[in-house]
């Protein structure tokens, strides 16, 4: 190894080739190993976009920092080999999450992404009428797949090229990369420069990306919508029904309404955060009773950030088309425990009558409720696209009460 003592890379672009690098490989093998793994897709789909990030700016940051020159000593063949390798690698660092954010966007299965299970990362919005083609989604699943190997081969390359430099008495590469381990180095000349622009200016894009459908909602919901969507046979009848006047005033601080069920063998709950409900309840004239809940379907929220964006989804509570669903409960009627009344809920296009099984606790003006129904998502028209045969999500949904209302 000659004692040349060449520039090395600046440590913004051996942090990037590193952290590229390192992500790649695991990429690589968590793509053959997420199959049937909700957890394990997510990431892939995470560390994607991450690559995709960190890939946009080390070219920034190339284009204002050129590389060191290649050692005097190379082969004109090796020096354009090098660059070809280096060329292709680029070019499938941008490619690959690329076509794998086309993937997801074109495919029927409207999975939502989650980045790191924190940040919620749309779909690619010139690909919205593609949604769906199998044909499309077909080729982009085989340039994906194809294309690891071609990363696979292109590392080899790169890697057997730099020992092949280190061992053979040339000067060799590897210690402008790792400074100090394979001999010392000059500092980068001339003096990096452009960190704002190059990070900065790349998370500032991908933030912007993220920001854009919530930007989109709340320009919406400024707006008044053009038309309503057509109403089903049941949301006319739940219209017909007669006016309830109040006799409670519920107290919703004290007040919950929940839903649990189970996800890949998982039990998983949530709440909904906003919904009124108008109560007419006579202990001792049960067919004068009648209560009409309106449930805002978007302030769906578990614990789980993907539960929650795939609960807003179209083919869940649809909640840009269907933002409010409604439960009206009539036949009341008293038990040896309690209470049974008849809960029919308007989702989307349906309209579904369960049984609802209460406890209600009288004491002076205050009246204190607990209840709970069941209801199937099939019935509901729930998650129909991709789950339709309960693979991942169970059929049963159950539907928890509790809560406290003042006597007028």
């Amino acid at each position: 190894m000659s004692a040349t003592n060449t520039s090395r890379y600046t440590a913004v672009a051996i942090a990037l080739h590193w952290a590229i690098a390192i992500l790649i490989l695991f990429m690589i093998w968590l793509g053959w190993n997420m199959e049937d793994n909700e957890t394990r897709y997510q990431l892939h789909k995470s560390i994607g976009i991450s690559i995709l990030l960190l890939s946009v700016a080390r070219v920034a940051w190339r284009l204002m920092n050129p590389p060191p020159a290649l050692p005097a000593d190379m082969k004109p063949i090796e020096v354009k080999a090098s660059h070809w390798v280096h060329m292709g690698l680029y070019v499938l660092m941008i490619a690959m999450p690329l076509l794998g954010w086309a993937l997801v966007s074109t495919s029927k299965f409207q999975v939502p992404t989650v980045l790191f299970g924190t940040v919620s990362w749309p779909n690619l919005p010139f690909l919205g009428g593609l949604r769906g083609n199998e044909i499309v989604h077909a080729i982009l699943e085989t340039l994906h797949s194809k294309g690891a190997w071609v990363i696979i081969g292109l590392l080899v390359l790169h890697v057997a090229g730099a020992i092949k430099h280190e061992v053979s008495g040339e000067e060799g590469v590897l210690k402008r990369m790792i400074p100090g381990l394979f001999g010392s180095t000059a500092a980068p000349q001339p003096p990096a420069r452009g960190f704002l622009v190059a990070l900065g200016g790349s998370t500032l894009i991908f933030a912007l990306i993220a920001a854009a459908p919530l930007i989109s909602q709340s320009t919406g919901n400024a707006s008044t919508p053009a038309h309503m969507p057509p109403a089903a046979e049941g949301e006319a009848q739940v219209a017909a029904a007669p006016a309830i006047e109040p006799n409670w005033t519920v107290d919703y601080d004290a007040s919950v309404i929940s839903f649990s069920g189970v996800h890949d063998g998982n039990d998983f709950t949530g709440t909904f955060k906003d919904w009124t409900a108008d109560v007419a309840f006579y202990p001792d004239d049960l067919a004068r009773s009648a209560v009409l809940v309106t449930i805002q379907t978007g302030t769906a929220a578990t614990p789980k950030k993907l539960y929650n964006d795939s609960l807003r989804a179209p083919e869940w509570f649809d909640v840009k088309t269907y933002p409010a669903a409604t439960v009206r409960l009539s036949d009341f009627a008293k038990t040896d425990t309690g209470y049974t009344a008849t809960a029919t809920l308007q989702l989307k296009q349906r309209s579904v009558s369960t049984p609802l099984a209460f406890t209600l606790d009288i004491n002076g003006d205050v009246a204190t409720l607990n209840g709970e129904a069941m209801f199937d998502r099939k019935e509901l028209d729930l998650g129909q696209t991709s789950d339709p045969n309960a693979q991942w999500v169970k059929d049963a949904v159950k539907v928890t009460v509790t809560g406290q209302a003042t006597r007028k």
